[in-house]
């Protein structure tokens, strides 16, 4: 039975990997990726803190690699996937994900974005601490509201909370 389990989470986080990847580019501006937020906000929701960040880190370099995005794809989305996931896991409750999402990324990856890019462009002479948290809160905020939506028709779900037991006895747990 625990192996079983354990090919259950490989095969969820590889969805949510995919679905990451397929759809983050869909509504992208540069700078903004609102649908990366509901993937790491339902990722946070249905695997945990750890698995979101598996899941986030892996999308990220996967999108550097094939579709030419800038570092900002891993600093932007790893600390709020990880931190949807442990705010939900000590909060059981839809909004503090959201708020885990909206203070990884939209403040904590968008501050940690400029030494980052300052490594990767090599200059600093345009850059500031804070260039980056306009349009990453924007994406989170709206990312966010998408999210909601997505829950709202999920939440009641028996896969969904299938799913969710996959990760937990209780639901999230790790």
């Amino acid at each position: 039975m625990k192996k079983q389990q354990q090919i259950h989470k490989l095969t969820i986080l590889s969805m949510m990997i995919a679905l990451d990847v397929v759809v983050t580019p869909i509504a992208r501006i540069e700078g903004m990726a609102p649908m990366s937020s509901v993937v790491n906000i339902l990722a946070g929701l249905l695997m945990g803190p750890i698995y979101s960040l598996i899941m986030a880190t892996t999308t990220a370099f996967i999108r550097m690699f094939t579709q030419g995005i800038p570092p900002l794809a891993l600093t932007g989305a790893s600390f709020g996937a990880f931190l949807s996931g442990l705010f939900y896991k000590y909060g059981r409750k839809f909004y503090f994900a959201s708020l885990g999402e909206i203070l990884g990324t939209g403040v904590v990856g968008s501050i940690i974005s400029y030494p980052v890019m300052v490594a990767f462009t090599g200059s600093a002479a345009k850059l500031n601490w804070f260039i980056y948290t306009p349009r990453f809160l924007g994406a989170t905020l709206i990312g966010t509201a998408i999210a909601y939506l997505a829950y709202r028709l999920l939440q009641h779900q028996s896969l969904f909370k299938t799913v969710q037991s996959y990760f937990s006895k209780e639901g999230i747990d790790q």
